[in-house]
């Protein structure tokens, strides 16, 4: 079976760790080279953030097990991206 490459999530997270923190220890993660963490909408208790990570062979479970050890939760996988490498979306007349 190809490898994930690519997860996009919509997560829930506390004001702490913050957003570097939060991306420095889901990098760290078995099988994720790479995450970014992006500030969607911010209210007194909580911060909803885009969360992407990248690797080689990225285990949904081990990610989710991750966001939920720093306090955090997974809303939804919103991109996943899978194979030899990854694709990029490209724009067609719809978009």
């Amino acid at each position: 079976m190809p490898p994930i490459r690519r997860i996009v999530a919509d997560v829930l997270k506390p004001h702490e760790p913050s957003l570097a923190a939060f991306a420095r220890q889901l990098a760290d993660v078995e099988g994720i080279a790479g995450a970014s963490v992006s500030l969607i909408e911010l209210d007194k208790e909580v911060q909803n953030v885009k969360l992407t990570v990248e690797g080689e062979d990225v285990s949904t479970d081990r990610l989710e097990d991750a966001i939920e050890d720093l306090g955090a939760s997974l809303h939804s996988i919103d991109e996943a991206a899978a194979g030899e490498y990854v694709v990029e979306e490209r724009s067609t007349p719809q978009d």
